[in-house]
């Protein structure tokens, strides 16, 4: 090639255009798309640094002959209590499988065991984990640029994501002590109707939230679905964490639903195998077409998933179904050693803090959720990347920045601490490094 033509634009020379960032689709440049990705790539370079940055489940009950088991229960369920050949159960697990999923009735099943939630199987959508149950909710939802989700604030980021993809605005919500300020929610729904937007639905994480640990009491989720009722919301109700609330387990809102106003999110992730990557969608909402024909949300849900992932692998439901098989139907159940787990790790949290932080009590914060995986630590000073990258390089130890679950300003002086995955050499270790990055920050 000569230098002439090298100076020749690429589709002159018979080459490929570039691509340009400014061309593609707007959430690849969004902060709340690409923060974890920074997180993970800090992990990776610093691999010897503890982490308190990950909301992973424990990996100390990780069983590859437990998978096995669980896929043999389920197959002989369907031999024995579904009266299929063993020509019709390999099928079922191996092929193709219904987008509803094959596993609906024992997710139904389940809810009804341990939570006293009764649907239809036919309102249960299983998913590609709970991620794509809130982009099939929002991508139904968002019919019109005016349309818009609330989400507490800070919310979890996938939530943030799924409606950027769907360029559906997240619109903000102060949770104040209780986890949500009822009377910000009612001003800001009135506030975008001012605006000429339509909002949607409100997103919450009632129990032990990811990321602020914070559970809502009973009082608040009832007056929630008052509030919701009274403006005529959907309520996006995000439960992967409620099993491992503690000793005060609360009613979820799905349960004290009584006019079908709550869509259901949910996960195995936490609860049965996260490498599964199952979740469901519970949509029994009656949907009128023109004709006045009702069908559920669910249906409509289902049609949007079978041009998006077709179906959810059947083998991967077949694992969770067994597990459910195994114990009654209960995650209760099936989760008594990750939960005592967890709740010894936060424990050790609370100790941990309360010794190694003892110095910086008059400068530092922190709150004490009733179980789940994560808590909220207050510090005087800009808890951000920079900082980040600095506690892993120096101190060996990382945690994330809360700055990333607000959309805007927010969480500027706030690190979320995750205890999930810890035992109680890295904890005090973790901790006993943070306190060091603690003096010299203070």
């Amino acid at each position: 090639m000569t230098d002439t033509d090298s100076n020749k634009p690429a589709t002159d020379r018979g080459g490929f255009t570039p691509l340009h960032l400014a061309d593609l689709h707007p959430s690849l440049a969004d902060p709340a798309m690409t923060s974890m990705n920074f997180l993970n790539e800090v992990a990776i370079r610093f691999p010897d640094a503890i982490s308190f940055a990950a909301g992973r489940p424990t990996e100390e009950f990780f069983d590859i002959a437990e998978v096995h088991r669980h896929l043999d229960v389920f197959i002989d369920h369907l031999r024995h209590e579904r009266g299929m050949t063993a020509q019709e159960a390999q099928r079922l697990v191996l092929q193709y499988g219904r987008t509803k999923g094959i596993i609906h009735d024992l997710v139904a099943r389940q809810l009804a065991v341990d939570e006293d939630i009764h649907v239809p199987h036919e309102s249960v959508v299983v998913t590609v984990g709970c991620q794509e149950a809130m982009f099939l909710v929002l991508r139904a939802l968002r019919s019109a640029p005016e349309d818009i989700v609330l989400a507490v604030s800070p919310t979890y980021v996938g939530l943030a994501g799924a409606a950027r993809l769907v360029d559906m605005p997240v619109w903000p919500v102060r949770s104040g002590d209780r986890g949500v300020d009822l009377d910000d929610l009612r001003t800001q729904v009135h506030r975008a109707r001012r605006a000429g937007l339509r909002p949607r639905a409100f997103y919450v994480i009632p129990d032990v939230a990811n990321p602020s640990g914070i559970s809502l009491d009973v009082d608040v989720r009832r007056e929630l679905l008052r509030v919701a009722a009274a403006e005529d919301l959907l309520i996006l109700e995000d439960n992967a964490y409620g099993i491992f609330a503690g000793e005060q387990r609360l009613p979820s809102l799905k349960t004290l639903d009584s006019d079908r106003r709550v869509v259901r999110l949910g996960s195995f992730a936490k609860t049965v195998l996260p490498g599964a990557r199952v979740g469901y969608v519970i949509a029994d909402q009656d949907v009128p077409d023109h004709e006045n024909d009702v069908s559920l949300l669910a249906d409509h849900l289902s049609t949007i998933k079978s041009m998006l992932t077709v179906n959810t692998s059947p083998l991967a439901q077949a694992v969770v179904g067994g597990a459910l098989l195994t114990h009654g139907h209960s995650l209760l159940v099936a989760n008594r050693k990750e939960s005592d787990l967890y709740q010894r790790n936060l424990s050790l949290m609370r100790a941990g803090l309360e010794r190694h932080l003892a110095p910086f009590t008059d400068r530092v914060a922190w709150n004490t959720p009733a179980g789940g995986f994560f808590l909220t630590l207050t510090v005087p000073f800009e808890a951000d990347d920079a900082l980040l990258e600095r506690s892993a390089e120096k101190y060996g130890v990382l945690w994330t920045p809360m700055a990333y679950f607000y959309s805007g300003d927010g969480g500027s002086h706030q690190i979320r601490l995750s205890f999930s995955q810890g035992t109680q050499e890295t904890i005090d270790t973790g901790l006993e490094r943070l306190a060091s990055l603690l003096a010299d920050c203070c």
